[in-house]
């Protein structure tokens, strides 16, 4: 059975769907990702029983007879962003079915759903429409990578889907150039390089944890994470630090750079509440992308050099 965009979705718990997790049986039955059937239950679009239910059912074990009803809602890939044209876009840099933006801190990539605004796409969308449908689609259309809403940077986009494809088969195969520019607390003298594991620990809000080497073996889901970094101006508490990552794991610069001893200054997630409380985000911006005939740079935000201006004295 495919999603349903414009009808109520009626669905009959059966003996073979026994013990199945609420959360995989949507996703199974109306074709989503487990992450999208998410969504469908914290926008309370499901009843189970006559009951609703909400994202913190998503474990519930089905029992057969039972039956669900879920709303109207558009499949994936059939989605739209909703185009801003009054929102503020910074272009770096652009060619063929492609184009660079500067992500402002605070500023979503892509909507999580049709309504939502002030995110980057919904900027795109509104002065290149050919981007949507292209890559995944929907809400995803022409993202080639990601950034954290609070790191600021540089975002590569394609507007159309050969590009895309050949943008996406670099970033996997890992044969683009990122450094990222990071505030990290404590002071970091020497330049290193490492891969680590890392699992993702919680959904909603996001977070990632390092694995031993132990918990390698036996972890379901992990990735490994490879970045080097170099300080490039040492204070009396902090230190600004150039890092370039290989790989693309979500947190993977946050939860590194926590995991030796050294977390950004305003992390949230993963740094104490002393250091969480040092700046208003975590101090992460992603400067450089270059590959093949792609460049990009952004200078450092404003509030990087606000925050620095404060660490010399």
């Amino acid at each position: 059975m495919g999603a349903e965009a414009d009808s109520a979705s009626q669905l009959l718990v059966r003996e073979l769907d026994r013990g199945r997790r609420l959360d995989l049986f949507l996703a199974e039955r109306l074709g989503l990702s487990r992450s999208q059937a998410r969504r469908l239950l914290a926008r309370g679009a499901v009843r189970l029983d006559g009951r609703p239910v909400t994202e913190a059912a998503k474990g519930v074990a089905l029992e057969p007879g039972s039956s669900l009803e879920v709303a109207p809602f558009r499949a994936p890939g059939e989605e739209r962003p909703r185009a801003e044209p009054e929102a503020r876009l910074a272009l770096l840099a652009e060619g063929p079915g492609w184009l660079t933006i500067d992500k402002p801190a605070g500023v979503p990539v892509h909507p999580l759903a049709e309504d939502e605004t002030g995110t980057v796409l919904g900027a795109v969308a509104a002065r290149h429409p050919e981007i949507v449908g292209v890559g995944e689609g929907g809400l995803r259309s022409g993202v080639v990578h990601r950034l954290d809403v609070d790191t600021s940077g540089v975002l590569l986009l394609a507007t159309q889907e050969p590009v895309w494809q050949r943008l996406r088969a670099a970033f996997r195969e890992h044969r683009v150039e990122k450094v990222y520019r990071a505030l990290v607390a404590g002071r970091l003298e020497r330049e290193g390089s490492a891969e680590l594991w890392l699992v993702t620990a919680r959904h909603r809000p996001a977070r990632v944890r390092v694995l031993t080497a132990a918990e390698r073996v036996r972890a379901r889901g992990a990735r490994p994470c490879q970045l080097a970094w170099r300080p490039l101006e040492v204070y009396r508490t902090a230190t600004l630090v150039e890092v370039r990552p290989v790989t693309g794991h979500l947190h993977q610069i946050r939860a590194a750079l926590a995991h030796f001893g050294h977390p950004l200054l305003g992390d949230r997630t993963y740094a104490p509440p002393e250091v969480a409380a040092a700046a208003p985000r975590h101090m992460l911006h992603a400067s450089s992308v270059a590959f093949e005939e792609i460049t990009a740079a952004s200078p450092d935000p404003e509030d990087f050099a606000q925050i620095q201006v404060g660490l010399n004295f």
